[in-house]
């Protein structure tokens, strides 16, 4: 997200390889947890796992998901990651996902050729936040590419489907994905729920200007063992969030999105909040931009999203190196800063974020070093 030159990055991402901080905290007397203990409570230390950027240079890693099972190529324990630049620096243009180990070894899972797809990714490929891994293996990545790195050139993309080794086998298209910024899923036998978020809806034609347009689609799969999901239903469960393009940033909107009980989470990037959407799973008709469950205070232009284990929300700031625990009732009750670089501090640094158990500790990627870094305790 912040847009620095490709050598630097490198050098910062090389030397920050061991580094290891201690992080502030700010809590509110609100309760927290279901037991009574914010998740973010003894998570003090930030730690740097490894570089991002792979052999073709590419930069700015944006989606991140945990392994949770050994399967093909990928392995338990891991956690992916999506590049969104190439080595050039240009948004919408990377085409990398890179799987790193917990002790900091990474490896290339695939290297995605916009010219030889099964399928149409209108504009090309430019992987996003939106990142999923599927019973079987099949991991989903969303694409908004572009043709040059800026907003003018965004075209609608893609959904790919990946297999087990790294190979796309389809693609997803149409039916209302334009822009695929970040997504979540839920799987239950051989169904699969994906919930993605959409930017590009009239987002470019607007010039700059707020056009609330953007969409959450539930895209509903059907899994088929060694054989490619098939799509078997769209539809629009929220609408009418707002959206913008942005020199920096390519475009600002709907980014961040976590299940918990049937409630589907959004974090509302440009309103600076958290809203809530019922009935997720089996709603047919838009909720609009849902029920608000926090604004403003530690929220800073929220982005990454996942869901603690007993049901908080946490979610990275994109206008401050902070990630903030919110509690499904709306109390904001726990802040750690991650990230103090650049001016303002940490801006633009922060983007997606994976949870891992046993113990905790959170998984989030830092744009400015291009490196996968570690929130866990001392």
């Amino acid at each position: 997200m912040r847009l620095v030159s490709a050598s630097r990055l490198a050098a910062v991402a090389v030397a920050a390889a061991t580094a290891i901080m201690t992080v502030s905290q700010t809590a509110s007397a609100w309760p927290a947890d279901r037991d009574g203990r914010p998740f973010l409570g003894p998570l003090h230390t930030v730690s740097t796992v490894a570089s991002t950027i792979p052999a073709n240079g590419d930069l700015n890693p944006y989606g991140t998901a945990l392994v949770k099972k050994s399967t093909g190529d990928l392995r338990r324990g891991n956690v992916l990651v999506s590049n969104f630049n190439n080595a050039a620096n240009e948004q919408g243009t990377g085409t990398t996902l890179v799987q790193v180990s917990p002790k900091g070894t990474t490896r290339l899972f695939a290297e995605i050729d916009p010219d030889n797809l099964p399928g149409p990714c209108p504009g090309g490929v430019g992987l996003t936040t939106a990142l999923s891994i599927l019973p079987g293996g099949w991991v989903v990545v969303g694409s908004l590419p572009t043709a040059d790195g800026t907003s003018d050139t965004a075209k609608a993309g893609c959904l790919l489907v990946l297999d087990k080794h790294g190979k796309v086998r389809e693609t997803f298209s149409g039916q209302g994905i334009n822009g695929p910024w970040d997504m979540t899923a839920k799987s239950q036998g051989d169904k699969t729920d994906l919930f993605v978020t959409n930017v590009l809806n009239g987002t470019v034609a607007g010039g700059g200007d707020i056009v609330r347009r953007g969409t959450v689609l539930r895209i509903t799969l059907r899994t088929h063992g060694n054989r490619p999901p098939t799509r078997i239903a769209t539809t629009k469960i929220g609408s009418g969030f707002a959206e913008k393009t942005d020199p920096e940033a390519l475009v600002i909107g709907p980014t961040g999105v976590g299940l918990r009980d049937g409630t589907l989470y959004v974090a509302d990037t440009v309103d600076n909040r958290i809203t809530a959407i019922p009935d997720a799973l089996t709603r047919h008709t838009s909720a609009g931009t849902g029920r608000v469950v926090t604004t403003d205070r530690h929220l800073n232009g929220p982005l990454g999203m996942a869901i603690t284990p007993k049901g908080n929300i946490l979610t990275t700031n994109g206008g401050d190196g902070n990630i903030v625990e919110t509690t499904p009732r709306g109390h904001q009750v726990a802040v750690r800063t991650l990230d103090t670089s650049g001016t303002p501090p940490g801006a633009g640094a922060l983007f997606g974020l994976a949870i891992a158990k046993d113990p905790d500790r959170v998984y989030f990627v830092n744009d400015a070093t291009n490196t996968l870094n570690l929130l866990s305790r001392p």
